[in-house]
């Protein structure tokens, strides 16, 4: 992978964030505590840059697009009719969802590496917790998969593909929306393996968007489920 020429150094503004920032810790003005952290974080990050603004966009745009389109689908079934089955359609949203994911995290790269490593951040025990990290994401990520199987994991219930019960096994019994934090945690430590800022920033960002989205996904699905007992239950 190939950086910028000066990515392995530490930038001269980082400089603001050390002892000395805000008069020094003995006499830290919390009036200025939010600007010094970002005067900090600025010496390492360029919101401006390219790359960074595509990574930003597509973090954001990723849980966007595959919520407007199954809420569209469970709505109008447009999809399933167009290829002729509910299946089909999940199937087809899985690809963009899945070619959208690899963009993402290409861009997600890009950003890191078009900009400045932080030093201190550069050394093996980072290195060691961000491969731990990798690890960790990766299990929970593979393990909600099979867990969910493929039409659960590409938000089949709002194509009426609907599962008998609540999912509960592992690592649905350890923790709620594993594969989004799973997913976090993957680039939490992508990030710390390229001691990048950078790479931090757009993770909370990750997070950030994942938790707006759950805010719409779990109401919405609970209903779908709810619906389906109610019309159960008046069928029996």
């Amino acid at each position: 992978m190939k950086g910028s020429g000066d990515q392995g150094s530490e930038p001269t503004s980082s400089s603001v964030a050390g002892t000395d920032c805000c008069g020094g810790l003995g006499n830290i003005d919390f009036r200025q505590a939010d600007f010094c952290v970002m005067t900090w974080l600025l010496g390492y990050v360029d919101p401006l840059d390219s790359s960074f603004v595509a990574a930003v966009l597509t973090i954001a745009f990723n849980p966007l697009y595959w919520n407007v389109v199954a809420r569209w689908e469970h709505k109008t079934r447009k999809l399933s009719r167009a290829f002729g089955s509910p299946y089909l359609a999940c199937y087809s949203l899985s690809i963009t969802i899945l070619l959208l994911n690899v963009l993402r995290s290409h861009c997600f790269t890009q950003a890191m590496l078009s900009q400045p490593k932080m030093e201190s951040l550069d050394a093996p025990a980072a290195r060691c917790l961000g491969l731990t990290l990798l690890g960790v994401g990766i299990v929970l990520v593979l393990s909600s998969s099979f867990a969910l199987g493929f039409t659960g994991t590409f938000l089949g219930d709002y194509f009426g593909i609907l599962k008998e019960a609540r999912v509960t096994v592992f690592p649905f019994s350890v923790l709620d929306n594993p594969m989004y934090w799973g997913s976090t945690a993957n680039y939490l430590g992508w990030a710390l393996l390229h001691a990048s800022p950078t790479g931090l920033l757009l993770t909370v960002l990750v997070a950030l968007t994942y938790m707006v989205a759950l805010l719409y996904e779990e109401p919405f699905t609970a209903e779908i489920y709810r619906q389906k007992a109610s019309g159960a239950h008046k069928r029996s």
